[in-house]
């Protein structure tokens, strides 16, 4: 190690999901605490996890990603603990914070576990870790985090190897060229997109995949957008199926770039919501899945800590 912070840590810092049954409402208004949500609609939302088995599976798969990377430092001689906090559910963050506090961490590496930027991603998640740090008895406690990698390298190629292995096992080589190809992201308030670089984020990283893929052809759609008086980015990925039908597809390739694993969001509004519209709509659906534990993404965020840690 040269020069640089001795990094004792990596805080990886995520959304959350209820971890057993019976606990789908409760969370859904920690979520929605302070925007003003009608009741109708938390029981709505909490009902989409309860349709799941009232379990989400992003705390598990989250954990898997932060063994994956410790794992694959460990490879590359560097021996740091992985810490996983989560802003809507346990492990908190600030009881993380305290935790990790407690065994000797004072200069951690932090991961946001968000795709792209903007308040409701990005910044909510370090507000999140500035909140729980506020409680630290150590003031000397650090964190640094890493940059956005919404078109690094390795994550790009982790998410081309998802559509193209899905589509070519599901679709057979041919009408997997021909499939229309749809990138989708969470949507989020138009006022919040207008001061981020969420959209442009986002367009970003669909044009690199679909160069990694040799694609020309792709659409850009929003899922989950929680409605309201407020306007949500557009088009919905409902809206974008019925698009690729009206130019002619009969095969649409679903990547939800926006998300890095397959939790409730993803398991719900696009296999059980879009699937329905597309059956609808005549077309053939194949859902990619997310990067979670993808041997290309976690070697990316392996490179990017090592790159911080300067060694």
């Amino acid at each position: 190690m040269k020069g640089r912070l001795p990094y004792d840590s990596i805080l990886m810092v995520g959304f959350g999901g209820p971890t057993e049954p019976g606990h789908s409402l409760e969370f859904v208004r920690r979520v929605s605490a302070g925007r003003g949500a009608s009741e109708e609609r938390l029981v709505e939302v909490a009902r989409h996890y309860d349709d799941l088995g009232g379990v989400s599976p992003y705390n598990e798969r989250t954990l898997a990603q932060a063994r994956a990377l410790e794992e694959r430092l460990r490879t590359r001689g560097i021996d740091v603990p992985v810490f996983v906090g989560m802003r809507h559910w346990q492990p908190f963050v600030a009881d993380v914070l305290q935790s990790m506090g407690a065994q000797g961490a004072r200069n951690a590496i932090g991961i946001i576990l968000s795709v792209h930027q903007c308040a409701a991603s990005w910044d909510a998640y370090l507000r999140a870790v500035a909140s729980g740090m506020e409680s630290l008895e150590d003031a000397a406690f650090r964190i640094d985090y890493l940059e956005p990698f919404h078109v690094s390298e390795g994550y790009v190629d982790a998410v081309a190897d998802n559509i193209r292995s899905q589509g070519i096992r599901e679709l057979g080589p041919e009408r997997y060229r021909n499939a229309a190809l749809v990138f989708t992201a969470h949507s989020v308030p138009v006022p919040v997109a207008r001061d981020a670089p969420y959209v442009q984020q986002f367009a970003d990283t669909a044009a690199a995949v679909a160069e990694r893929l040799g694609r020309d052809r792709f659409a850009l759609a929003y899922q989950s957008a929680a409605g309201g008086r407020v306007p949500w980015l557009g088009p919905d990925i409902s809206d974008a199926l019925r698009s690729a039908r009206d130019c002619g597809a009969t095969d649409v390739l679903v990547s939800p770039v926006g998300f890095l694993c397959d939790h409730v969001e993803v398991l719900y509004d696009l296999d059980i919501v879009a699937r329905e519209t597309a059956r609808q709509c005549g077309l053939n659906f194949v859902r990619a899945r997310t990067v979670e534990t993808h041997p290309r993404f976690i070697e990316q965020l392996a490179e990017l800590v090592l790159q911080k840690l300067d060694v």
